[in-house]
Protein backbone atom coordinates (compact mmCIF):
# COMPACT_ATOMS: atom_id res chain seq x y z
CA UNK A 1 0.00 0.00 0.00
CA UNK A 2 1.68 3.56 -1.05
CA UNK A 3 1.96 6.03 1.10
CA UNK A 4 -0.29 8.26 -0.65
CA UNK A 5 -2.97 6.21 0.04
CA UNK A 6 -2.64 5.97 3.70
CA UNK A 7 -2.46 9.34 3.68
CA UNK A 8 -5.78 9.70 2.42
CA UNK A 9 -7.48 6.93 4.99
CA UNK A 10 -10.24 7.82 7.10
CA UNK A 11 -10.38 6.12 10.31
CA UNK A 12 -12.83 5.82 12.92
CA UNK A 13 -11.75 5.30 16.79
CA UNK A 14 -14.59 4.66 19.40
CA UNK A 15 -13.44 4.84 22.41
CA UNK A 16 -10.65 7.63 21.46
CA UNK A 17 -10.77 9.66 25.11
CA UNK A 18 -10.12 6.21 26.93
CA UNK A 19 -6.43 5.68 28.08
CA UNK A 20 -5.59 3.13 25.06
CA UNK A 21 -8.16 4.75 22.36
CA UNK A 22 -6.09 8.02 23.00
CA UNK A 23 -2.90 6.59 22.42
CA UNK A 24 -4.17 4.98 19.29
CA UNK A 25 -5.16 7.42 17.51
CA UNK A 26 -1.91 9.39 18.16
CA UNK A 27 -0.40 6.50 16.72
CA UNK A 28 -2.19 6.74 13.55
CA UNK A 29 -1.97 10.48 13.41
CA UNK A 30 1.30 10.04 13.19
CA UNK A 31 0.88 7.44 10.40
CA UNK A 32 -0.80 9.70 8.04
CA UNK A 33 -4.59 8.68 9.05
CA UNK A 34 -6.99 11.35 8.86
CA UNK A 35 -9.38 10.62 11.91
CA UNK A 36 -12.70 10.95 12.66
CA UNK A 37 -14.02 9.97 16.68
CA UNK A 38 -17.26 8.97 17.84
CA UNK A 39 -17.38 11.06 21.34
CA UNK A 40 -19.90 11.87 23.67
CA UNK A 41 -18.03 15.77 24.66
CA UNK A 42 -16.13 17.22 22.19
CA UNK A 43 -14.60 19.12 24.90
CA UNK A 44 -12.91 15.77 26.74
CA UNK A 45 -11.92 15.57 23.19
CA UNK A 46 -10.33 18.47 23.10
CA UNK A 47 -8.48 17.71 26.30
CA UNK A 48 -6.57 14.59 24.84
CA UNK A 49 -3.01 14.94 23.66
CA UNK A 50 -3.73 15.22 20.17
CA UNK A 51 -7.01 17.99 20.74
CA UNK A 52 -4.97 20.59 19.03
CA UNK A 53 -5.20 18.38 15.93
CA UNK A 54 -9.37 18.48 16.26
CA UNK A 55 -10.63 20.62 13.01
CA UNK A 56 -13.62 23.39 13.61
CA UNK A 57 -17.08 21.58 13.81
CA UNK A 58 -18.35 20.82 10.35
CA UNK A 59 -15.06 19.90 8.60
CA UNK A 60 -13.19 16.47 7.47
CA UNK A 61 -10.30 15.67 8.47
CA UNK A 62 -7.12 15.93 6.52
CA UNK A 63 -4.25 13.59 6.74
CA UNK A 64 -2.93 14.09 10.51
CA UNK A 65 -6.21 16.11 11.86
CA UNK A 66 -9.09 14.64 13.77
CA UNK A 67 -12.55 15.57 13.48
CA UNK A 68 -15.07 14.89 16.13
CA UNK A 69 -18.25 13.26 15.69
CA UNK A 70 -20.46 14.19 19.01
CA UNK A 71 -22.29 10.91 19.86
CA UNK A 72 -23.52 7.92 21.89
CA UNK A 73 -21.98 4.63 20.68
CA UNK A 74 -25.29 3.13 21.78
CA UNK A 75 -27.47 4.86 19.31
CA UNK A 76 -27.85 3.84 15.39
CA UNK A 77 -28.21 7.12 14.04
CA UNK A 78 -25.10 8.86 15.54
CA UNK A 79 -22.99 5.26 14.80
CA UNK A 80 -23.83 5.68 11.36
CA UNK A 81 -22.93 9.28 11.02
CA UNK A 82 -19.76 8.31 12.32
CA UNK A 83 -18.87 5.61 10.18
CA UNK A 84 -20.09 7.48 6.58
CA UNK A 85 -16.81 7.31 4.51
CA UNK A 86 -14.92 5.50 7.16
CA UNK A 87 -12.28 3.41 5.77
CA UNK A 88 -11.56 0.76 8.72
CA UNK A 89 -13.08 1.51 12.27
CA UNK A 90 -11.46 0.63 15.73
CA UNK A 91 -13.89 -0.36 17.96
CA UNK A 92 -12.34 0.34 21.54
CA UNK A 93 -15.45 0.67 23.79
CA UNK A 94 -15.71 -1.44 26.89
CA UNK A 95 -18.20 -0.85 29.62
CA UNK A 96 -16.79 -1.07 33.16
CA UNK A 97 -20.39 -1.29 34.53
CA UNK A 98 -22.25 -4.91 35.70
CA UNK A 99 -25.22 -5.82 36.64
CA UNK A 100 -28.44 -7.86 34.84
CA UNK A 101 -28.40 -5.88 31.53
CA UNK A 102 -24.52 -6.05 31.37
CA UNK A 103 -24.12 -8.36 28.75
CA UNK A 104 -26.92 -7.63 27.06
CA UNK A 105 -26.31 -3.71 26.68
CA UNK A 106 -22.57 -5.06 25.19
CA UNK A 107 -24.08 -7.10 22.88
CA UNK A 108 -26.16 -4.59 21.52
CA UNK A 109 -24.24 -2.26 20.92
CA UNK A 110 -21.75 -4.47 19.33
CA UNK A 111 -24.76 -5.24 16.84
CA UNK A 112 -25.65 -1.97 16.70
CA UNK A 113 -22.06 -1.06 15.30
CA UNK A 114 -21.82 -4.21 13.04
CA UNK A 115 -25.09 -3.53 11.41
CA UNK A 116 -23.82 -0.06 11.18
CA UNK A 117 -20.34 -0.68 9.31
CA UNK A 118 -21.83 -3.38 7.22
CA UNK A 119 -24.07 -0.60 5.67
CA UNK A 120 -21.36 2.46 5.29
CA UNK A 121 -19.26 -0.41 3.50
CA UNK A 122 -16.01 -0.26 6.75
CA UNK A 123 -13.10 -2.29 5.17
CA UNK A 124 -12.34 -3.44 8.66
CA UNK A 125 -13.24 -3.35 12.44
CA UNK A 126 -10.30 -3.54 14.96
CA UNK A 127 -11.37 -4.91 18.20
CA UNK A 128 -9.29 -5.02 21.48
CA UNK A 129 -10.51 -7.67 23.43
CA UNK A 130 -8.90 -10.10 26.25
CA UNK A 131 -6.87 -13.43 26.62
CA UNK A 132 -8.80 -15.86 27.57
CA UNK A 133 -8.67 -19.62 28.90
CA UNK A 134 -10.82 -22.14 26.07
CA UNK A 135 -11.89 -24.54 28.48
CA UNK A 136 -13.19 -22.34 31.31
CA UNK A 137 -16.99 -20.79 32.38
CA UNK A 138 -15.66 -17.35 32.01
CA UNK A 139 -16.12 -14.32 34.34
CA UNK A 140 -18.88 -12.19 33.28
CA UNK A 141 -16.85 -9.27 31.88
CA UNK A 142 -14.18 -11.53 29.93
CA UNK A 143 -16.89 -13.48 28.30
CA UNK A 144 -18.44 -10.19 27.49
CA UNK A 145 -15.48 -9.27 25.32
CA UNK A 146 -15.27 -12.41 23.62
CA UNK A 147 -19.18 -12.54 22.64
CA UNK A 148 -18.96 -8.75 21.76
CA UNK A 149 -15.58 -10.01 19.53
CA UNK A 150 -18.02 -13.05 17.65
CA UNK A 151 -20.48 -10.23 16.89
CA UNK A 152 -18.10 -8.29 15.44
CA UNK A 153 -16.31 -11.12 13.58
CA UNK A 154 -19.85 -12.39 12.26
CA UNK A 155 -21.14 -8.81 11.26
CA UNK A 156 -19.54 -9.71 7.62
CA UNK A 157 -17.08 -6.82 7.83
CA UNK A 158 -13.40 -8.52 8.22
CA UNK A 159 -12.85 -7.94 11.78
CA UNK A 160 -9.14 -8.69 13.20
CA UNK A 161 -10.42 -8.88 17.26
CA UNK A 162 -7.12 -8.63 19.11
CA UNK A 163 -7.07 -10.18 22.58
CA UNK A 164 -4.46 -9.19 25.01
CA UNK A 165 -3.68 -9.38 29.17
CA UNK A 166 -2.78 -6.44 31.50
CA UNK A 167 -1.97 -3.79 29.78
CA UNK A 168 1.19 -2.21 30.88
CA UNK A 169 1.20 2.01 30.40
CA UNK A 170 1.05 5.09 33.20
CA UNK A 171 -2.73 5.51 33.16
CA UNK A 172 -3.92 1.56 32.15
CA UNK A 173 -6.40 0.93 35.38
CA UNK A 174 -5.20 -2.77 35.80
CA UNK A 175 -1.69 -1.02 35.50
CA UNK A 176 -2.08 1.48 38.61
CA UNK A 177 -3.59 -1.40 40.17
CA UNK A 178 -0.56 -3.12 40.28
CA UNK A 179 1.53 -0.62 40.47
CA UNK A 180 -0.14 0.56 43.60
CA UNK A 181 -0.50 -2.63 45.06
CA UNK A 182 3.62 -3.45 44.83
CA UNK A 183 4.56 0.04 45.85
CA UNK A 184 2.25 0.23 49.12
CA UNK A 185 2.23 -2.90 50.12
CA UNK A 186 5.33 -4.58 52.27
CA UNK A 187 3.43 -7.28 51.91
CA UNK A 188 0.30 -9.01 51.75
CA UNK A 189 -1.57 -11.90 51.47
CA UNK A 190 -3.39 -12.25 47.99
CA UNK A 191 -6.40 -14.46 46.55
CA UNK A 192 -5.70 -17.57 45.13
CA UNK A 193 -5.64 -15.66 41.69
CA UNK A 194 -2.71 -13.77 42.17
CA UNK A 195 -0.74 -17.17 41.06
CA UNK A 196 -2.37 -17.28 37.92
CA UNK A 197 -0.44 -17.01 34.33
CA UNK A 198 -0.85 -13.75 32.77
CA UNK A 199 0.65 -12.19 29.19
CA UNK A 200 1.21 -8.28 29.91
CA UNK A 201 1.93 -6.32 27.10
CA UNK A 202 2.97 -2.90 27.14
CA UNK A 203 1.10 -0.25 25.78
CA UNK A 204 3.20 0.68 23.28
CA UNK A 205 3.14 -2.66 21.80
CA UNK A 206 -0.66 -2.87 22.19
CA UNK A 207 -1.56 0.54 20.37
CA UNK A 208 1.49 -0.79 17.47
CA UNK A 209 -0.53 -3.92 16.64
CA UNK A 210 -4.24 -2.26 16.77
CA UNK A 211 -2.74 -0.02 14.58
CA UNK A 212 -0.86 -2.28 11.93
CA UNK A 213 -4.06 -4.63 12.03
CA UNK A 214 -5.49 -2.07 9.37
CA UNK A 215 -3.42 -3.53 7.01
CA UNK A 216 -3.93 -7.19 7.31
CA UNK A 217 -5.59 -8.72 4.01
CA UNK A 218 -8.97 -7.72 3.40
CA UNK A 219 -10.32 -11.27 3.53
CA UNK A 220 -8.31 -12.02 7.16
CA UNK A 221 -11.69 -12.30 9.94
CA UNK A 222 -10.28 -13.87 12.87
CA UNK A 223 -9.11 -13.32 16.72
CA UNK A 224 -5.22 -12.49 17.22
CA UNK A 225 -3.30 -13.17 20.46
CA UNK A 226 -1.03 -10.21 21.37
CA UNK A 227 1.71 -10.15 24.53
CA UNK A 228 5.16 -9.18 25.37
CA UNK A 229 7.92 -11.73 25.31
CA UNK A 230 6.85 -12.26 29.65
CA UNK A 231 4.41 -14.85 30.90
CA UNK A 232 4.29 -15.01 34.48
CA UNK A 233 1.56 -15.20 37.65
CA UNK A 234 0.19 -12.18 38.83
CA UNK A 235 2.12 -12.48 42.22
CA UNK A 236 5.86 -11.80 40.31
CA UNK A 237 4.68 -9.40 38.34
CA UNK A 238 4.41 -7.52 41.57
CA UNK A 239 7.76 -8.66 42.87
CA UNK A 240 9.45 -7.64 39.79
CA UNK A 241 7.83 -4.61 39.77
CA UNK A 242 9.04 -3.59 43.44
CA UNK A 243 12.96 -5.43 42.15
CA UNK A 244 12.52 -2.64 38.98
CA UNK A 245 12.48 0.27 40.90
CA UNK A 246 15.00 -1.06 44.09
CA UNK A 247 12.66 -1.77 46.81
CA UNK A 248 12.23 -4.18 49.44
CA UNK A 249 11.41 -7.43 48.27
CA UNK A 250 7.76 -8.19 48.73
CA UNK A 251 6.35 -10.95 50.80
CA UNK A 252 3.22 -12.33 49.47
CA UNK A 253 1.00 -15.36 50.39
CA UNK A 254 -1.93 -16.91 49.05
CA UNK A 255 -4.91 -17.01 50.81
CA UNK A 256 -7.21 -19.55 49.40
CA UNK A 257 -10.57 -18.24 51.04
CA UNK A 258 -10.10 -14.28 50.46
CA UNK A 259 -12.80 -13.72 47.95
CA UNK A 260 -13.04 -11.38 44.97
CA UNK A 261 -15.41 -8.89 46.64
CA UNK A 262 -12.87 -8.74 50.09
CA UNK A 263 -10.05 -8.04 47.27
CA UNK A 264 -11.88 -5.32 45.54
CA UNK A 265 -12.44 -3.78 49.13
CA UNK A 266 -8.66 -4.31 50.00
CA UNK A 267 -7.42 -2.89 46.72
CA UNK A 268 -9.80 0.28 46.54
CA UNK A 269 -8.14 1.20 50.11
CA UNK A 270 -4.75 0.81 48.89
CA UNK A 271 -4.73 1.54 44.95
CA UNK A 272 -5.84 4.80 43.65
CA UNK A 273 -8.29 2.58 41.08
CA UNK A 274 -12.03 3.84 41.69
CA UNK A 275 -14.39 1.28 43.48
CA UNK A 276 -16.30 0.81 40.30
CA UNK A 277 -13.49 -0.78 38.11
CA UNK A 278 -11.67 -2.94 40.33
CA UNK A 279 -14.50 -5.76 39.92
CA UNK A 280 -14.09 -5.78 36.50
CA UNK A 281 -10.52 -6.22 36.84
CA UNK A 282 -10.08 -8.50 39.33
CA UNK A 283 -12.36 -10.80 36.34
CA UNK A 284 -10.20 -10.51 34.03
CA UNK A 285 -7.47 -12.05 36.74
CA UNK A 286 -9.87 -15.16 37.53
CA UNK A 287 -8.40 -16.95 35.04
CA UNK A 288 -4.84 -17.87 33.45
CA UNK A 289 -4.64 -15.05 30.62
CA UNK A 290 -1.89 -16.43 28.33
CA UNK A 291 -0.74 -15.63 24.58
CA UNK A 292 -1.37 -19.13 22.89
CA UNK A 293 -0.43 -17.81 19.42
CA UNK A 294 1.54 -14.87 17.44
CA UNK A 295 0.31 -15.17 14.41
CA UNK A 296 -0.30 -11.30 13.44
CA UNK A 297 3.42 -10.21 14.57
CA UNK A 298 4.45 -12.61 11.55
CA UNK A 299 1.69 -10.88 9.43
CA UNK A 300 2.67 -7.17 10.25
CA UNK A 301 6.25 -7.56 12.24
CA UNK A 302 6.71 -6.43 15.70
CA UNK A 303 7.55 -2.77 17.03
CA UNK A 304 10.68 -1.49 16.45
CA UNK A 305 13.25 -2.57 18.77
CA UNK A 306 10.95 -6.00 19.31
CA UNK A 307 8.26 -6.24 22.10
CA UNK A 308 8.83 -4.52 25.14
CA UNK A 309 10.04 -7.25 28.21
CA UNK A 310 8.22 -6.25 31.22
CA UNK A 311 10.76 -4.45 33.26
CA UNK A 312 11.05 -2.09 29.65
CA UNK A 313 7.19 -1.44 29.94
CA UNK A 314 7.81 -0.72 33.82
CA UNK A 315 10.05 1.82 32.71
CA UNK A 316 8.82 3.73 29.99
CA UNK A 317 5.34 3.66 31.97
CA UNK A 318 6.90 5.86 34.82
CA UNK A 319 9.58 7.95 36.15
CA UNK A 320 11.85 7.25 39.58
CA UNK A 321 10.32 10.06 41.25
CA UNK A 322 6.53 8.94 40.73
CA UNK A 323 7.95 5.33 42.39
CA UNK A 324 9.52 7.16 45.27
CA UNK A 325 6.30 9.41 46.64
CA UNK A 326 4.66 7.01 48.54
CA UNK A 327 7.42 6.52 50.35
CA UNK A 328 8.17 10.00 50.94
CA UNK A 329 4.72 10.87 52.08
CA UNK A 330 4.16 8.13 54.00
CA UNK A 331 7.19 8.87 55.84
CA UNK A 332 6.19 12.19 56.20
CA UNK A 333 2.56 11.70 57.33
CA UNK A 334 3.96 8.90 60.09
CA UNK A 335 6.52 11.53 61.10
CA UNK A 336 3.86 14.10 61.76
CA UNK A 337 1.50 11.88 63.70
CA UNK A 338 4.42 10.22 65.93
CA UNK A 339 5.09 13.78 66.94
CA UNK A 340 1.57 14.37 67.82
CA UNK A 341 1.63 10.93 69.60
CA UNK A 342 5.01 11.81 71.51
CA UNK A 343 3.31 15.58 72.47
CA UNK A 344 -0.02 14.10 73.54
CA UNK A 345 1.61 11.46 75.97
CA UNK A 346 4.00 13.91 77.22
CA UNK A 347 1.55 16.22 78.65
CA UNK A 348 -0.86 13.02 79.43
CA UNK A 349 -0.38 12.76 82.95
CA UNK A 350 -3.27 10.29 84.84
CA UNK A 351 -1.25 10.38 88.15
CA UNK A 352 -1.65 14.16 88.57
CA UNK A 353 -2.79 15.50 91.78
CA UNK A 354 -5.70 17.52 90.90
CA UNK A 355 -6.86 14.93 88.37
CA UNK A 356 -7.23 12.71 91.20
CA UNK A 357 -9.26 14.98 93.05
CA UNK A 358 -11.81 14.74 90.02
CA UNK A 359 -15.20 13.04 90.40
CA UNK A 360 -15.22 10.77 87.38
CA UNK A 361 -18.23 9.18 85.30
CA UNK A 362 -19.17 5.51 86.68
CA UNK A 363 -18.93 4.20 83.06
CA UNK A 364 -15.12 5.66 82.15
CA UNK A 365 -13.20 2.84 80.54
CA UNK A 366 -9.87 2.06 83.03
CA UNK A 367 -7.19 4.33 82.34
CA UNK A 368 -4.92 1.42 81.36
CA UNK A 369 -6.65 1.23 77.95
CA UNK A 370 -6.77 4.69 76.45
CA UNK A 371 -3.02 3.80 75.82
CA UNK A 372 -3.78 1.02 73.85
CA UNK A 373 -6.60 2.81 72.06
CA UNK A 374 -4.78 5.77 71.13
CA UNK A 375 -2.25 4.01 69.85
CA UNK A 376 -4.02 1.89 67.33
CA UNK A 377 -5.63 4.93 66.13
CA UNK A 378 -2.75 7.05 65.38
CA UNK A 379 -1.66 4.00 63.11
CA UNK A 380 -4.52 4.33 61.45
CA UNK A 381 -4.42 7.81 61.20
CA UNK A 382 -1.04 7.54 58.91
CA UNK A 383 -1.77 5.25 57.04
CA UNK A 384 -5.30 6.65 55.60
CA UNK A 385 -4.18 9.95 55.72
CA UNK A 386 -0.80 9.25 53.66
CA UNK A 387 -3.24 6.71 51.02
CA UNK A 388 -5.43 9.69 50.52
CA UNK A 389 -2.60 12.83 49.73
CA UNK A 390 -0.87 10.02 47.88
CA UNK A 391 -3.45 9.64 45.41
CA UNK A 392 -4.07 13.60 45.28
CA UNK A 393 -0.75 13.74 44.30
CA UNK A 394 -1.08 10.93 41.87
CA UNK A 395 -4.28 12.86 40.14
CA UNK A 396 -1.96 16.09 39.82
CA UNK A 397 -4.27 17.57 42.55
CA UNK A 398 -1.42 19.47 44.37
CA UNK A 399 -3.79 22.64 45.48
CA UNK A 400 -6.16 18.99 47.12
CA UNK A 401 -3.74 17.69 48.57
CA UNK A 402 -2.24 20.72 50.19
CA UNK A 403 -5.26 21.05 51.74
CA UNK A 404 -5.97 17.55 53.19
CA UNK A 405 -2.10 18.34 54.34
CA UNK A 406 -3.09 21.49 56.18
CA UNK A 407 -6.80 19.62 57.63
CA UNK A 408 -4.38 16.76 58.95
CA UNK A 409 -1.98 19.09 60.40
CA UNK A 410 -4.79 21.15 62.56
CA UNK A 411 -6.18 18.15 63.45
CA UNK A 412 -2.77 16.83 64.64
CA UNK A 413 -2.28 19.62 66.90
CA UNK A 414 -6.26 20.08 68.28
CA UNK A 415 -5.29 15.80 69.43
CA UNK A 416 -1.97 16.85 70.65
CA UNK A 417 -2.95 19.80 72.30
CA UNK A 418 -6.00 18.17 74.35
CA UNK A 419 -4.71 16.34 76.89
CA UNK A 420 -2.91 19.57 77.86
CA UNK A 421 -5.88 21.44 78.26
CA UNK A 422 -7.34 18.45 80.21
CA UNK A 423 -4.85 17.57 82.76
CA UNK A 424 -2.74 21.24 82.99
CA UNK A 425 -5.31 24.13 82.98
CA UNK A 426 -7.44 22.14 85.20
CA UNK A 427 -10.61 23.54 83.63
CA UNK A 428 -12.47 20.43 82.34
CA UNK A 429 -15.20 22.93 80.66
CA UNK A 430 -12.32 24.36 78.59
CA UNK A 431 -11.12 20.90 77.41
CA UNK A 432 -14.31 20.15 76.75
CA UNK A 433 -14.52 22.89 73.63
CA UNK A 434 -11.11 21.67 72.92
CA UNK A 435 -12.36 17.71 73.04
CA UNK A 436 -15.29 19.05 70.57
CA UNK A 437 -13.14 21.00 68.10
CA UNK A 438 -10.96 17.87 67.80
CA UNK A 439 -14.15 15.79 66.98
CA UNK A 440 -15.02 18.72 64.12
CA UNK A 441 -11.87 18.40 62.41
CA UNK A 442 -11.93 14.63 63.27
CA UNK A 443 -15.53 14.49 61.11
CA UNK A 444 -13.93 16.44 58.70
CA UNK A 445 -11.04 14.03 57.71
CA UNK A 446 -13.24 11.02 57.68
CA UNK A 447 -14.75 13.37 55.31
CA UNK A 448 -12.49 13.68 52.69
CA UNK A 449 -11.05 10.41 53.06
CA UNK A 450 -14.26 8.86 51.93
CA UNK A 451 -14.23 11.48 49.10
CA UNK A 452 -10.93 9.62 48.18
CA UNK A 453 -12.52 6.26 49.17
CA UNK A 454 -15.39 4.99 50.79
CA UNK A 455 -13.51 1.89 52.67
CA UNK A 456 -11.16 4.67 53.60
CA UNK A 457 -13.53 6.89 55.41
CA UNK A 458 -15.20 3.51 57.40
CA UNK A 459 -11.75 2.73 58.51
CA UNK A 460 -10.94 6.34 59.42
CA UNK A 461 -14.40 6.59 61.21
CA UNK A 462 -13.53 5.34 64.67
CA UNK A 463 -10.99 8.09 65.12
CA UNK A 464 -13.68 10.29 64.51
CA UNK A 465 -15.81 8.47 67.00
CA UNK A 466 -13.35 7.83 69.72
CA UNK A 467 -12.82 11.67 69.23
CA UNK A 468 -16.49 12.30 69.79
CA UNK A 469 -16.43 9.89 72.82
CA UNK A 470 -13.75 11.92 74.65
CA UNK A 471 -15.63 14.99 73.88
CA UNK A 472 -18.77 13.67 75.60
CA UNK A 473 -16.39 12.11 78.44
CA UNK A 474 -15.15 16.05 79.05
CA UNK A 475 -18.47 17.38 79.12
CA UNK A 476 -19.31 14.66 81.61
CA UNK A 477 -16.87 15.46 84.03
CA UNK A 478 -17.23 19.14 83.85
CA UNK A 479 -20.68 18.67 84.77
CA UNK A 480 -19.59 16.65 88.00
CA UNK A 481 -17.09 18.89 88.99
CA UNK A 482 -18.88 22.20 88.77
CA UNK A 483 -17.74 24.62 91.68
CA UNK A 484 -20.98 25.62 92.84
CA UNK A 485 -22.24 21.46 92.18
CA UNK A 486 -24.92 20.51 94.75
Amino acid sequence: MTVEHQETRLGLVTGATGYVGSNVVTELLDRGWAIRTLSRSRDKALSMPWGERIVPEGTSARAGQVEVVQGDASAAEDVKRALSGAHTAWYLLHSMSSGDDFMRDEKQMAETFGAAARAAGIRRIVFLGGLHPDDEELSEHLASRVAVGEILMDTGVPTAALQAGVVLGAQSSSFQMLRHLSERLPGAIGPAWIQHEITPISVRDAVFYLASAADLPEDMNRTFDIGGPDTLPYIDMMKRYARTWGKIPRVVITAPVTTPQLASYWISLVTTVDHSLISPLISSLLHDTVLKERDLETMVGRPPGGNQSFEDAVHDALDRPQTRRWTKVFTGVSLAVGACAVLGSTLTDPKNSWYKTLELPSWQPPAVIFPWVWTTLYADIAAINALTIADLLENDDRPGARRHAAALGVNLALNAGWPGMFFRSKKPAFSTVWAAALTASSIDLVRRAHRSSPERGVLLAPYAAWSGFATVLNGAIARLNRPNKH
